[in-house]
């Protein structure tokens, strides 16, 4: 005579538990986290004193220069030709402190004439050029 004690399931245990591992990644992670803040190294300085100040240089204003579907050149809404543009580059070029150049150019104008305004600034010595989108 036989006996059986519960059910008569063969399959035995299917899924295993992850209940203790997430609790021991939980205790990893605070762990990691207190030592990554504690553990911050640091060098110990004494630095001089001194009275000079930062003098901040004033903010110029950009060059908007703009190029129509036309290929027409403004310079902040003042329509020059490419010489004159050259010399006005030119001049400003000679400061100390050079302007940025916000170059506004319709999509329908030919790609020679952003070129061209971009070749007058290089020469002149004003690399910061900024193109203007609409978003």
């Amino acid at each position: 005579m036989g006996f059986s004690l519960g059910e008569d399931n063969e399959q035995g245990m299917t899924e295993m538990n992850l209940i203790p591992l997430i609790d021991i990644m939980l205790v990893l992670m605070i762990i990691f986290l207190v030592t990554a803040t504690v553990a911050n190294p640091s060098i110990p300085l004494t630095l001089p004193k001194t009275t000079a100040q930062v003098q901040p240089a004033p903010p110029l204003e950009p060059i908007v220069i703009s190029i129509n579907k036309d290929d027409q050149i403004a310079w902040n809404g003042e329509i020059v030709s490419l010489q004159v543009l050259a010399q006005r580059f030119e001049e400003k070029g000679q400061l100390p402190q050079k302007p940025a150049i916000h170059l506004k150019a319709d999509k329908a104008s030919k790609y020679d004439a952003t070129a061209q305004v971009m070749s007058r600034a290089s020469e002149a010595g004003l690399a910061d050029i900024a193109f203007v989108s609409d978003n």
